[in-house]
């Protein structure tokens, strides 16, 4: 039998458990689940007879490099600023780490410390990134591998709610908190398109959503994701002429959101009387009076101006539009605001009130690359790769099972010396990928490709 392996897991937010479910079957594995909060750590830990819990504040660097030491393997599943400072606690006592997050600056900067000490690194093993980097160079490496090259790659993600709880004028939902999700679309998105570099300020973000075809019964429209011009050095597609990266939604998403941009509602700017500490209620037509800087606080009148305020000319959407400010209530005198701080805080409260899941609705992940490649011989066709899954209803969501399960593959790999590049890595190689993808189906998770 196999030694016993201790894992520290920092983090319990919801892709935690399904790594934790993972780990927990190899019957070898001791998990210590460390939140700053004991009663979170305690809640997820209870639930597996492996796991225990305790309080870590990752911020205090002697208690960091102690529970650090003590384990075998550290996952990092807390906000990606934190992740250097595991890794340097990690580096000390020499002992491996986990994330899904991308590897930024400060974390490539520990790379030769991480190689000097012989420890494993590993980041980018969720879905995006993660699983999106194994089926993209899957095939990428199967065409230079038969001769071929890349003449294009776009690469499209979307968490969406599967089809029947797509009910709301969004068309979207969320598990956790929206703020994310709404500061996503102040980012500037970089990509090759047709030999030019294209650069989309993030106010023009929306406006630059096009439809994406994968199946007929999905109306989804795609846009890109910060900065993927690198990537073609990345996956060495040195000759791909439009290589993009981005994310998907439903059809409706883009000129809804725009329409909260350019009403200001990503003004994350404090403001005395949206702060908690402020007395009264506050309705929410008071709020967006003042956001619109409006004479009148009548619903009819800001409707009036919000209506200004959309871009698109199509008359069934601008229709659509009205009815989901009416539904989202805030042009309401009776719909009390949840004083956040700023305008931006106050709607992502608004919006959670709303527009979390409710019990038994399945949420879904939709991955497509799409590839133009040109043969050996001269000849051109189109392939794709498409994962699909949806989330068990009452159990764990397709998101949080697409982002913890790679981890904890990738974590047991590394705990039975499978995987044993060191460094601050990523899954780029085929020693690195390839037994994971492997693993994948068993899960549940896989990919279907064509060739047309």
């Amino acid at each position: 039998m196999s030694a016993q392996k201790n894992i520290l897991l920092l983090g319990s937010g919801f892709v935690a458990e399904p790594c934790l479910e993972y780990l927990q079957r190899s019957g070898n594995n001791r998990v210590t689940v460390a939140c700053r909060g004991l009663d979170k750590a305690q809640q997820l830990a209870s639930k597996y007879p492996c796991a225990s819990a305790i309080s870590l504040d990752v911020e205090d660097d002697a208690a960091l490099d102690a529970a650090v030491a003590a384990h075998d393997l550290t996952i990092s599943l807390i906000p990606y600023t934190q992740h250097a400072r595991v890794i340097k606690a990690a580096i000390k006592s020499k002992k491996h780490v986990v994330t899904t997050s991308y590897i930024s600056p400060a974390m490539e900067e520990l790379d030769a410390a991480a190689k000097e000490a012989g420890i494993v690194c590993m980041n980018e093993i969720g879905l995006d990134p993660g699983i999106d980097h194994l089926y993209a160079l899957k095939i990428i490496n199967e065409v230079h591998a038969q001769g071929g090259k890349i003449l294009s790659f776009e690469s499209f993600c979307g968490g969406l709610p599967a089809p029947e709880a797509s009910n709301n004028p969004l068309g979207y939902k969320f598990s956790w908190s929206a703020r994310g999700v709404l500061l996503a679309l102040r980012n500037t998105a970089r990509y090759w398109e047709n030999g030019k570099l294209v650069e989309i300020a993030g106010k023009d973000l929306m406006d630059s959503a096009r439809p994406i075809f994968i199946y007929p019964a999905f109306a989804l429209v795609g846009y890109g994701n910060r900065d993927s011009s690198h990537y073609r050095q990345r996956y060495n597609i040195p000759h791909a002429e439009t290589c993009v990266r981005g994310s998907m939604r439903y059809q409706g998403f883009p000129e809804f959101a725009k329409t909260l941009v350019n009403m200001g509602f990503l003004d994350d700017t404090p403001r005395a009387e949206l702060a908690a500490s402020a007395g009264g209620d506050l309705a929410w037509n008071r709020v967006t009076q003042q956001l619109l800087g409006q004479a009148s606080a009548e619903p009819a009148a800001l409707l009036e101006a919000i209506e200004a305020k959309i871009d698109t000319q199509d008359a069934e959407l601008r229709k659509r539009i009205i009815h989901g400010i009416k539904w989202l209530g805030i042009t309401s005198p009776d719909v009390a605001a949840v004083k956040r701080g700023s305008y931006l805080d106050v709607l992502c409260a608004r919006l959670e009130q709303l527009m979390m899941y409710g019990e038994g609705e399945r949420d879904m992940i939709i991955l497509q690359h799409k590839f133009e490649v040109e043969n050996k011989d001269g000849s051109r066709n189109t392939r794709t790769s498409v994962t699909l899954m949806y989330g068990e209803p009452n159990g764990f969501q397709a998101m949080a099972k697409t982002v913890g399960v790679p981890c904890g593959i990738a974590t047991q790999q590394i705990l039975d010396g499978k995987l044993t590049t060191t460094g601050v890595i990523a899954p780029m190689t085929p020693e690195i990928y390839q037994p994971i993808m492997d693993l994948l189906p068993s899960e549940g998770i896989n990919a279907v490709e064509e060739t047309f």
